[in-house]
């Protein structure tokens, strides 16, 4: 299997004397679901900022592919409040399979040309789940995903993640045991 993604090693902390995290490592390739669970606070969305290279690590190394998606925890800050999604899904992937994850998503087309805040949370973050999933990546980084969503629609969208395993690694931030426990094949605690 190709890697998609190597950490080795990795230190950060906002201080020396506030580290998040010594010497974390971990490797995801296709067709991997991996965890990262902790509580609030404990670094899990700093661990993305690390591999989108918006922070540099005290130490260690991170290797990535260059092909990366991400769903964030706020769908709001996704997403211009001035353009349609329409437009802004437009304009970074191709919109072969549109219909195709409209229906796994359980999304109406028309939505799709309505601005960000016309939506409702659930809607709009299942509209970034959409993006992301369009922009065919090797890797897809997901901030808790389903969080806006309820019990059903978050089983149908992570079984629907699921099925596109094959293609992508994908690294999971959640501070719910239970869903990592069902879906994760590693969970990394920190």
């Amino acid at each position: 299997m190709q890697n998609v993604l190597e950490v080795e090693n990795l230190t950060f902390g906002y201080s020396k004397e506030k580290i998040l995290f010594n010497d974390l490592s971990l490797s995801l390739a296709k067709g991997e679901l991996k965890a990262i669970v902790g509580e609030s606070g404990a670094g899990k969305s700093t661990i993305f900022e690390l591999i989108l290279q918006n922070r540099k690590p005290k130490s260690g190394k991170i290797r990535v592919t260059q092909n990366i998606s991400e769903v964030f925890q706020d769908p709001y800050s996704s997403f211009h409040p001035s353009y349609t999604l329409y437009n802004q899904i437009a304009d970074v992937a191709s919109l072969n399979e549109l219909d195709k994850y409209l229906t796994s998503l359980n999304l109406e087309a028309k939505l799709l040309h309505k601005l960000p805040h016309e939506l409702s949370g659930g809607q709009l973050q299942r509209a970034s789940i959409l993006r992301a999933m369009l922009m065919k990546p090797d890797l897809l980084l997901l901030d808790e995903p389903t969080s806006a969503l309820d019990n059903v629609i978050q089983l149908d969208v992570m079984k629907m993640l699921m099925e596109h395993l094959e293609d992508i690694g994908m690294l999971l931030i959640t501070h719910d045991m239970d869903l990592a426990s069902w879906c994760a094949d590693e969970i990394i605690t920190i």
